[in-house]
């Protein structure tokens, strides 16, 4: 049977997937400066024979995989490539060695996953019809996201995909386990940078002074009851300040600014939209009723990730065919946000979640810190799965 093909040349692949993995851990590079790893993706693609194309995005690079009858039927996998910020603690034998650079949020397991699959599928080329499209894309962590520019760039064209997979590592999920969830599943992400501007001063002497800081607070107020008062309480939406200072206040000096920043976040575009106006208005109007003046410039981010409900429902039967019903369970709603949205908005998306935790070896450190890591066993389950994915939705 294809499925125990599969099987067999996931476990067969296992050790160098790892390998994969780790020189990758090693050698994480940020948003935009994936130049070294589009590179290694390239040759690890040449070196498996299979055609591609490097520079879509900078250094994304997107490669195709040809069976019998290509033109019959495309389904697309994605994998981003990039690190975070962020220096690692992890005293490991593959540890991070560009020092304040980290694959603290998988990436490089699943840019290593999809080489892994790839391989797999071209192994297994002779034995299906259609073509698997393979997107190796930069830039997810920060705006505007590699999904924007590879679509622009024509990443889905030539041939386009009828369907979109991809794949995130998920710490609280027990290695050997997948969850998914049909219809919107991830929030879009927009950031607010609030400035109030008012008339500094001595803080015994209020009177003299605008004070900014008792407006921002009002302000604050006003714009939480906003999101909990005016909007739809049945689409979930997410306002939050994580920022606040002020231009030379002290403990008894009023400032002449206070300036914010925050994100904002929903699953419905037309509210989306209807929130950045009425929060404008609110925050200006409520700094001139007190004899301030408020700027709120708001960066659209990502849009709201929506899983397709017929190709997801595929998917859920795919996963339970190859790991069995027991281990593909049910995901609650995320606000955190992810350009694989962009994709979802254009054709039918999965975007699923890969167990990676494994408590009894101490890996539990969430995705974005520093200690984060993955039971590697989850490469052998995440290479197969994603090839499983791509050759049953070619059947159909």
């Amino acid at each position: 049977m294809l499925k125990d093909k599969i099987k067999q040349l996931a476990k067969t692949y296992h050790q160098d997937t790892i390998a994969i993995r780790r020189h990758l851990h090693q050698h994480p590079e940020l948003s935009y400066q994936e130049v070294e790893t589009g590179r290694y993706i390239a040759a690890k693609l040449k070196e498996y024979q299979i055609e591609h194309q490097h520079g879509i995005a900078e250094n994304g690079v997107v490669g195709l995989i040809k069976g019998k009858n290509p033109d019959k039927k495309v389904v697309a996998l994605r994998g981003d490539i990039d690190a975070l910020p962020i220096l690692e603690a992890n005293e490991v034998s593959y540890r991070s060695q560009n020092d304040g650079v980290m694959h603290a949020c998988g990436h490089d397991v699943h840019t290593s996953s999809l080489l892994g699959s790839a391989r797999i599928l071209q192994s297994l080329r002779g034995e299906f019809e259609g073509t698997v499209k393979l997107l190796f894309q930069p830039a997810e962590e920060k705006a505007p996201g590699g999904a924007s520019i590879m679509i622009k760039e024509g990443a889905l064209e030539n041939p386009r995909p009828t369907g979109i997979f991809g794949q995130h590592v998920h710490p609280p999920l027990q290695v050997g386990k997948i969850g998914m969830r049909p219809g919107k599943y991830m929030a879009s992400t927009d950031e607010l940078f609030l400035t109030v501007y008012g008339k500094g001063g001595h803080g015994a002497i209020p009177q003299e002074c605008i004070d900014p800081i008792t407006i921002t607070a009002q302000i604050l107020t006003a714009l939480q009851q906003l999101v909990s008062r005016q909007g739809d309480p049945t689409i979930p939406s997410v306002l939050t300040f994580g920022y606040i200072a002020s231009e030379g206040g002290t403990n008894n000096v009023i400032p002449n600014s206070v300036s914010l920043k925050g994100t904002f976040r929903t699953m419905d575009e037309p509210w989306r939209a209807d929130a950045h106006q009425r929060m404008k208005k609110m925050a200006e109007g409520i700094a001139e009723s007190m004899g301030a003046r408020a700027e709120l410039e708001i960066l659209g981010g990502y849009p709201y990730l929506v899983n397709d409900e017929k190709l997801t429902a595929s998917a859920r039967q795919y996963a339970e065919e190859y790991l069995g019903a027991e281990n593909v369970v049910d995901l609650p709603i995320r606000m955190t946000g992810e350009d694989f949205a962009y994709y979802s908005q254009e054709m039918p998306a999965c975007f699923y979640r890969l167990g990676t935790g494994n408590a009894a070896k101490g890996i539990t450190s969430p995705i974005h810190t520093n200690t984060f890591n993955v039971d590697e066993d989850c490469l052998e389950v995440s290479t197969g799965l994603m090839a499983w994915m791509a050759l049953r939705e070619l059947m159909v």
